[in-house]
């Protein structure tokens, strides 16, 4: 454990860890873009767009299941490296066909394949030192990758066709894999882990798991159609491009915040704050039809999820020092991002994009009492 702690605390360690976290995470960054090549380069409806990311998601959230309950036992530097080669593999493999089957097939593949890898992530950030500064670094990373990613994007997909997405998440997977392969800090668990791992989980995990979930629907509901709603609601590209940009700029300062405001604000406290404020940003998003409205709420959006998500992994931490439930971060977060892209184009098509806001107002009551309860319930554990 000593000598793990050495390696995750050194430079290419951290290093290795956040862009793993980058790569595994990519659809918290991607999903307006994603989804909206889908529908505009693919000439995909709403729900059969939001369906493929769904699938991605989904095989996400079956290989963590697989995954973090064996987290101890596995080699994880071994398992993100496989994983990430294979995402790489399975995108390249869309990029290069139409035929919506084989595309399906290959997004659960590559969903698969990368939640693997994000579990052993995870996991292994769940073990360091102090998880929650750990996780506030890895979403400091995110944020600078959001904005080399969402800046760039757009015009390159407007210029070469939705196929350039996929190759550009199969160079991401590429890098993830490499860098893994010569710095992930795997680590052997020792007998005190082992035990950790024997006992049941606290009641207070799985209703912050499902607290969790509940936000990554919202998330992934509302983003994936954020540029769609700005571009049909008469937007210019460019003035819809420019909320993307500054959504990846204002996603450098969640984590960092949270990593300062660590010891100063209740952890129990923060996430009952996040689902609201979640909400209603969704709802001025999904409303107003006013574009410094839609700009403002839509730039900060993605920035309430990481910070409450930090707060939510350092939570969850003290009652897991093992890392058996962090490992299974990507399930808690991706069980509810997975059915966002498909239940919000099911809604879109439906009842049109007011409706997402209804739903979002909903989902975040359920979030607020999950995490309500996890806070009655959790254990106390010295820091």
């Amino acid at each position: 454990m000593n000598n793990f702690n050495e390696r995750a605390e050194r430079w290419p360690g951290r290093v290795a860890l956040v862009v793993a976290h980058c790569a595994g995470m990519v659809d918290l960054v991607a999903l307006p873009v994603w989804v909206g090549a889908l529908i505009a380069g693919y000439g995909l409806d709403p729900q059969r767009a939001g369906a493929l990311a769904t699938l991605f998601l989904l095989g996400a959230v079956a290989s963590s299941l697989v995954c973090a309950p064996r987290f101890h036992r596995l080699r994880s530097g071994a398992v993100a490296v496989g994983g990430f080669t294979l995402a790489a593999a399975a995108f390249a493999g869309v990029s290069a066909t139409h035929d919506y089957a084989l595309m399906a097939l290959l997004h659960a593949l590559a969903g698969a394949a990368a939640g693997a890898a994000l579990s052993m992530t995870h996991g292994t950030i769940g073990r360091c030192r102090n998880p929650h500064r750990m996780f506030a670094l890895a979403g400091m990373g995110l944020g600078v990758f959001a904005i080399v990613f969402l800046g760039s994007m757009p015009g390159l997909i407007a210029t070469q066709g939705g196929p350039v997405l996929f190759r550009v998440f199969a160079g991401v997977m590429v890098v993830a894999a490499l860098v893994s392969a010569l710095a992930f800090p795997s680590a052997v668990a020792d007998t005190e882990v082992r035990t950790a791992n024997a006992a049941p989980i606290a009641p207070a995990v799985w209703f912050a798991a499902f607290g969790i979930g509940c936000m990554g629907l919202v998330q992934a509901m509302m983003f994936s159609f954020l540029e769609r709603i700005g571009a049909d609601r008469g937007f210019a590209p460019g003035a819809v491009t420019g909320v993307l940009i500054a959504l990846g700029f204002v996603n450098l300062f969640p984590a960092p915040l949270a990593a300062l405001l660590e010891r100063r604000w209740p952890a129990h406290l923060v996430v009952l704050a996040g689902p609201v404020l979640q909400a209603a940003l969704a709802l001025t998003i999904a409303a107003s039809s006013s574009y410094a409205a839609y700009a403002g709420a839509g730039a900060v959006f993605a920035a309430v999820m990481i910070f409450t998500h930090t707060f939510a992994f350092g939570l969850v931490a003290q009652l897991d020092a093992g890392g058996r439930a962090l490992s299974a971060t990507p399930a808690m977060l991706m069980v509810g991002a997975a059915i966002g892209p498909v239940l919000g184009g099911t809604l879109v098509k439906s009842a049109g994009y007011g409706m997402l806001g209804a739903a979002a107002a909903l989902i975040g009551c359920v979030s607020v009492f999950c995490f309500a309860q996890a806070g009655r319930r959790r254990v106390a554990v010295p820091s």
